[in-house]
């Protein structure tokens, strides 16, 4: 493992402490007041001595006192405004007038361990505009990304406090893809960071800006700061709303019970048989008043409550219009956040404190998330030394759901039959106990039973620094030492289904899961900054070392006698035989690097930028664990030429490219031992008959991983070009960036032959993939007399294509739904990552005649699938899958409106998909009754085939599966899961001035907001935005298998307030 240099890095902590300058300079306090064209303030703007770290920020009424010297230059900057130069001369009170702008060029965005200003930055950077980032109300920030950055690709889950998966240009490996997240200059996660002290989010995209990160940088970094205090008055702000979420209407499209009862007579009637069945008789079908007894009348025996019995004698009533299963699980549900910050200081001091909570009940019954925040940060200038610290605290209550299997409520929900009530005679649960009715389970008894499981996670994050300026402020020195600690707990209880056809009888059981994290960072960093003449020079080189660490145990029992009493229910009073407990993760890793870059300005028109960065890594063996990534970038702004000077509708133009190397962990991350071979002991695998006597055996270990000494990292090699215009007096913005991203020795588990027993793959590098695509952003910025307009358009295109593979010429990977109808995704060159893969369906056989001209094929007949003869060798064979799709889309894109008149603001945000393909794997359970013998579709009558129905879609209704039907993965099951989605629209009114002061209250708006308002596509399911069943595995997505659907309404109401 590599060791961390702790003692040199404390040392170097410590001199840097120890060099506190006690230069006195002659300086003066400059006063003065910044407004706008209209000689309104401008509260916030930003006042800094040029070329030194002194600054400060104006108060309410515009003010703002500094300490500099006659000579000097303050910079007055604001978003939306020029920034402007003052020289400070004899004057005792200066007095600025911003003019407006719509370029942010000057903009200082953060970036790696430093800022730039936009106009000079030569790598592709996406700033996030955070009043867009917060239309939507979401319990996880990283959703909120969606729709708001080119290049960032945001699939969100419906499940509260569900994780969402985020790529920057598309999937670049088939392990983890996420963007690395700099919060505060520490690595840390979007996902529980409250959305209400974020100030800036940059979205570094190419290696440009990214290699600086090195090899955490391969997939894109999101670097985020939050809020600070600013000069004056301690100021108080409230930001909350409430809501209602609700579910869509359209539910899941599932027949009721007259329909139900129709599929099943015609599947036994298509397939020869005399239409029999316990609960609808034989012959001639009609529907029971009771299905437990089966099949019983009003009035017959055993439907008298006086002999009912829970555990021998249910007593379960017919529900002769059909059970809405969807509408019962799914109901309306409140959303709530408030946020109270305060914050002030002073020149030279600052403090910001926020209180946070957020509680969102999911719309299927007993999910939820509660959470509550504490961030505190300030920061201390004495001299030339500033020191400061970023904490921030959650805690949340979020209990865990199984989703994307069949094993979960909704998947349930797709199966259990209409005919069945929710509740039997007595009001216990009802179920698929009654014959006939397939295997599912109660889906409102599965999520009640959920009641009082509960999931715990405490969170700490944050770092603390010092600066310290040097030089005439030409050097500044940092370090920082941050990290993140996470304490997690979670238990459920897992009853026994007594209404359920399968496991009614199997022995309830109980479940603890407890662990921990903490990774830990400390960084060092020296930049120099020097201007001479037209040349502008910085420098910035430093190491930083982290560490990871997490553990975590579980244990279990069942056999439960008082079910019923959750105080009851503990790992002590389960039955002690079926104890069992064990260690389920376990890792410890360390990154040791050294980074340099220096940026080089002339004259504001040529740009060069170069990054170098040598990281090594724990997670390989000694010989491999080293790895340099420089990149290198350029930018050339044309408008500032002579020759450009009569173009006078073309304010900015600047051209800039780039190439650089970088390397990836991607998912031997999860694998922090690869390089070595493990051992184990397992009964069922390491067992030993040592004394031949055929029992007694004696237990022994068995190689439960195989290692690979020569695994190293992933290797990317981006190059980028494109080009920042500004137009027509700064309305219009302008930003297109092609780019290619090359992948080799891709990492990854390479299947293992049979006689390596039960040990797992160890990764290795192989194959290569290639990556590319295009990047859009447009913004005009307008008014029509009084009313101001922003209009914002991004749009994303990316291809992931595999170029090679070691060894093999594909290799299938198992996905959602594997197990039935066998792998479907294929991983081969010349195809895009996660390709479906399967035999081409051309339609139904209409008759006999068909089949007879057709290629021979398994169980061909009449109504079942004809298959495509790929091999034209005229049989149907495992020669004749194809690929059919891939659920990458070809363009994603964002649009937002933002409108103001007045005290009137108005917002309106839309989402798009197109050429995405989905696996609607539900119409498995669906369409086809003789799998599950559950519930059917709708339309599965209407639309299946008869002889009097030729042109139908759904094949003939039978009893039996086989090749021709259900027995093989096809491209019936793919759709197109193209979508426009109304993410949101906001209506606010901010009161005026003369209401408010007596109430000694700055601003007051108060708004509605609707989000989800609808959904445009051509998909047949609930939601065509479908997450991997893995969001660290990207060899299976976009498969819709019972999601926890994310497009559903909300309806909110809001109020900012600050006194």
């Amino acid at each position: 493992m590599i060791q961390l240099p702790i003692s040199r890095m404390r040392y170097g902590l410590l001199l840097l402490c120890c060099m506190l300058s006690s230069m006195a300079i002659a300086q003066h306090v400059v006063q003065g007041t910044v407004t706008d064209a209209s000689q309104q303030p401008v509260i916030g703007a930003s006042v800094h001595v040029k070329g030194m770290h002194t600054g400060t920020q104006t108060d309410v009424g515009g003010a703002f006192s500094i300490q500099a010297n006659k000579g000097d230059f303050l910079e007055i900057s604001f978003i939306g405004f020029n920034t402007q130069t003052v020289a400070i001369g004899d004057s005792a009170k200066l007095k600025v007038i911003l003019q407006p702008s719509s370029t942010s060029l000057n903009e200082v965005v953060a970036t790696g361990y430093s800022s730039q200003r936009k106009k000079d930055i030569t790598g592709s950077v996406s700033v996030v505009n955070i009043t867009n980032l917060k239309s939507v109300p979401s319990g996880t920030t990283e959703s909120l990304l969606q729709g708001q950055s080119s290049g960032v690709t945001v699939i969100n889950s419906g499940n509260p406090g569900g994780g969402s998966q985020v790529n920057i240009r598309g999937i670049s490996t088939i392990g983890n893809s996420s963007p690395l997240v700099i919060v505060d200059g520490v690595p840390g996660s979007l996902h529980d960071l409250n959305v209400n002290d974020i100030e800036s989010m940059q979205v570094l995209k190419d290696a440009g800006s990214a290699s600086i990160y090195g090899v955490r940088g391969s997939n894109g970094v999101i670097v985020v700061t939050t809020k600070k205090g600013k000069q004056g008055k301690t100021q108080v702000s409230y930001d909350g709303y409430y809501g209602v979420q609700v579910p869509l209407s359209k539910g899941f499209g599932l027949a009721g019970t007259k329909t139900y009862m129709d599929a099943i007579f015609a599947m036994q009637q298509n397939s020869g048989n005399t239409p029999s069945h316990p609960q609808f008789g034989t012959g001639t079908f009609s529907i029971p008043d009771y299905i437990l007894p089966a099949g019983a009348k009003a009035g017959d025996a055993g439907t008298d409550p006086s002999t009912y019995n829970i555990n021998t004698h249910q007593i379960m009533p017919a529900n002769k219009s059909g059970t809405d299963w969807f509408h019962e699980i799914f109901r309306h549900a409140p959303i709530q956040s408030h946020n109270i910050t305060a914050s002030g200081g002073s020149e030279k001091n600052n403090f910001l404190v926020s209180l946070g909570y957020f509680d969102q009940q999911g719309t299927l019954i007993n999910t939820y998330l509660k959470r509550y925040s504490v961030r505190v940060n300030s920061s201390f200038t004495t001299g030339h030394l500033r020191i400061g610290e970023n904490v921030y605290l959650v805690y949340k209550d979020n209990p865990k759901i199984t989703n994307q299997n069949e094993g979960n409520a909704i998947s349930y929900a797709y199966r259990e039959p209409p005919i069945i009530p929710v509740y039997d005679i007595m009001g216990n649960f009802a179920g698929t106990k009654a014959p006939g009715l397939g295997n599912s389970q109660n889906p409102v008894a599965v999520q009640k039973r959920t009641a009082n499981n509960r999931g715990y996670d405490w969170q700490i994050n944050g770092n603390i620094f010092a600066e310290l300026d040097v030089w005439k402020h030409r050097i500044t020195l940092r370090s920082s030492v941050g990290g993140n600690l996470d304490n997690y707990y979670f238990y459920g209880f897992t009853a026994t289904p007594y209404e359920a056809a399968e496991g009614n009888t199997a022995a309830n059981n109980f479940q603890e899961t407890g662990g921990f994290s903490y990774g830990r960072t400390f960084t060092n960093t020296i930049t120099y900054n020097q201007q001479f003449g037209h040349h502008d020079v910085k420098v910035l080189a430093g190491t930083e070392a982290i560490k990871n660490y997490g553990r975590g145990m579980f244990g279990g029992r069942n056999s439960y006698t008082l079910s019923t009493d959750p105080d009851y229910i503990t790992l002590n009073t389960g039955l002690p035989s079926s104890a069992t407990n064990g260690v389920y993760q376990l890792y410890s890793n360390t990154l040791y690097s050294q980074f340099a870059r220096i940026d080089y300005n002339y004259n504001s028109k040529y740009l060069l930028s170069g990054t170098l960065r040598r990281d090594g890594s724990s997670f390989f063996a000694p010989g491999h664990q080293y790895g340099v990534f420089p990149s290198v970038t350029a930018g050339w702004r044309l408008s500032q030429e002579p020759f450009m000077a009569g173009l006078h509708w073309l304010n900015d133009l600047k051209l800039r490219g780039g190439y650089g190397e970088l390397g990836s962990l991607s998912g031997v991350s999860t694998q922090p031992n690869n390089a070595y071979s493990l051992y184990a002991a397992d009964p069922a695998k390491s067992y030993y008959d040592l004394a031949g006597t055929g029992f007694n055996p004696m237990q022994g270990t068995y190689n439960s991983q195989l290692g690979n000494l020569i695994t190293t990292w992933e290797s990317d090699a981006i190059a980028n070009l494109g080009f920042d215009a500004t137009l027509f007096n700064n309305r219009l913005d302008l930003s297109f960036e092609v780019y290619k991203k090359k992948i080799s020795g891709l990492l990854f588990q390479q299947a293992l032959l049979a006689t390596a027993g039960g040990a797992s793959a160890p990764y290795i590098n192989g194959g290569n993939i290639e990556n590319k695509g295009f990047d859009f952003n447009a913004t005009y910025h307008g008014n029509v007399q009084d009313a101001k307009f922003d209009i914002g358009l991004n749009l994303s295109h990316y291809t992931s294509m595999v170029v090679s593979l070691p060894h093999e010429k594909y290799q299938d990977f198992y996905s959602a739904g594997s197990s039935r109808l066998g792998t479907f995704v294929r991983l081969q060159p010349g195809h895009a990552l996660g390709s479906f893969f399967g035999y081409q369906v051309e339609g139904l056989f209409r008759d006999a005649e068909d089949v007879s001209k057709s290629p021979k094929q398994t169980a061909a007949a009449p109504g079942r699938f004809k298959y495509r003869d790929e091999t034209k060798d005229g049989m149907i064979t495992d020669a004749d899958r194809t690929f059919f799709g891939n659920p990458n889309p070809k363009l994603t894109g964002g649009f937002n409106l933002s409108v103001s008149y007045h005290h009137f603001d108005f917002n309106m945000f839309l989402y798009g998909s197109y050429g995405n393909k989905v696996v609607n794997y539900v119409r498995y359970w669906t369409d086809f009754p003789q799998v599950f013998g559950g519930a059917v579709a709708a339309d599965v009558i209407s639309n299946s085939w008869r002889p009097d129905n030729l042109n139908a879609k759904i094949p003939v209704l039978e009893t039996s599966a086989n090749f021709s039907n259900t027995g093989a993965f096809n491209s019936f099951y793919l759709e197109d899961g193209s979508y426009l989605k109304m993410k949101s629209l906001t209506l606010g009114y901010t009161l005026p001035d003369e209401l408010i002061k007596r109430l000694r209250i700055q601003r007051l708006r108060v708004y509605v907001l609707a989000s989800n308002l609808f959904t445009i596509t051509k998909y047949s399911g609930l939601d065509p935005e479908l997450q991997n069943a893995n969001l660290n595995d990207n060899t299976s997505f976009g498969i819709d298998f019972g999601d926890y659907p994310a497009n559903q309404k909300n309806y909110n109401i809001g109020l900012n307030v600050t006194f």
